[in-house]
């Protein structure tokens, strides 16, 4: 999936002074961020499989998705969201 993101002059020149390549440093950021939250989703997934005798998906993206199709997760700021 890819994102837009628009940023002033003075922060690209921000970034600049930390990275070689910013959009890379952005991309990375991004990345890092998502395999956390995978990282922190995959045991909540499993545990709830386990206490369930639900069947655990096979593959980290089909995990993800059951997580959501389980209710174990919900999208930040959702009326059911704890996050």
């Amino acid at each position: 999936m890819d994102y837009t993101i628009t940023l002033t002059d003075t922060q690209t020149k921000a970034l600049e002074w930390i990275a070689a390549d910013p959009k890379e440093w952005i991309a990375n950021a991004a990345e890092a961020r998502a395999q956390r939250a995978v990282a922190d989703i995959l045991p909540l997934l499993t545990a709830h499989c386990n206490e369930n005798s639900t069947q655990l998906a096979v593959g980290e993206a089909a995990q993800i998705t059951q997580a959501y199709d389980l209710g174990v997760i919900k999208k930040y700021g959702s009326e059911t969201s704890d996050k």
